[in-house]
């Protein structure tokens, strides 16, 4: 028999349990349902324009995807749209990987250091503000146009946001779980290590996640001006000669390897917490 004070408790256990195989169903269904009711007001809204240059539908947006899939744009010496995706995606993943490395070291540093705390917290602040997109410029000049100028404005970019996820998520942990750990005998590094750092790792995931985003609107911005690849420059391309469901086709590519991203990265914070819901 569940007594009075059993009941209660099995109910919070069931609120806070992970959602079940209904209501994923669910979601994945209500989701779908969105999306197509946003291309069916996309594909009306075409169709009344009349105009393809303007808005194409999105069957034509449909079949242009599918066409450069295979094809290069420009033809001469331009790319397929699967590869100028892996040329973004390659980037991306360069600047987001170091970027994240060096925000998890530094905003471990600043919660365990105070001198470091003191020392880099005015950079941070002055750093959050600047949109990457402004040291462009400044990049091509110290680098040139290649890769490196582009792995560093990602870095540049996801850096200053990682550090402060990690610092905030770092000073949330409970103190009395730092107590316990050192009055069991951990050292203050291990303290920081197995402790401190695990308990943050959905709040620092969650700072992941917003990076992310801000790296591909970098990356974009930067294949736009200074790029002979990328998913950017082939929206440039595709912009300067009116070929509008090719511009449609590349923003498409950019919101599936999006989405992508952060599904991992969604995933991986469940792993971590499964008690989050997602």
């Amino acid at each position: 028999m569940t007594t009075t004070t059993e009941a209660p408790a099995a109910a919070a256990a069931a609120a806070g349990a992970a959602p079940g195989p209904s209501r994923s169903w669910r979601r994945l269904w209500t989701g779908a349902g969105a999306i197509a009711l946003a291309l069916l007001v996309w594909e009306v809204a075409a169709l009344v324009i009349g105009d393809s240059v303007t808005l194409p539908t999105v069957t034509e947006t449909a079949r242009t995807l599918a066409e450069y899939l295979r094809k290069p744009y420009p033809e001469v010496q331009g790319k397929t749209l699967v590869a100028d995706a892996l040329i973004s995606t390659g980037r991306i993943l360069a600047g987001f990987l170091l970027g994240t490395a060096a925000g998890l070291v530094l905003g471990a540093s600043m919660a365990g250091v105070r001198v470091i705390r003191e020392l880099a917290d005015p950079l941070i602040a002055v750093m959050r503000p600047l949109p990457p997109i402004a040291f462009i410029p400044l990049l091509v000049v110290w680098f040139g146009i290649g890769e490196t100028s582009k792995i560093a404005l990602i870095f540049f970019g996801v850096l200053p946001i990682v550090t402060v996820a990690t610092l905030g998520a770092l000073d949330a942990v409970p103190p009395d779980l730092l107590n316990a750990s050192r009055s069991l005998g951990a050292s203050q590094l291990h303290t920081m290590l197995h402790v401190r750092l695990r308990a943050a790792v959905p709040g620092v995931i969650t700072g992941m996640r917003i990076a992310m985003g801000g790296a591909w609107t970098a990356i974009i911005a930067a294949e736009m001006i200074a790029a002979t690849g990328g998913v950017g420059y082939l929206i440039l391309q595709a912009g300067n000669y009116l070929q509008t469901p090719l511009i449609f086709s590349g923003i498409a590519e950019i919101a599936v390897l999006g989405f992508a991203f952060d599904g991992l990265l969604r995933l991986l914070l469940r792993l971590a917490d499964p008690t989050v819901r997602r």
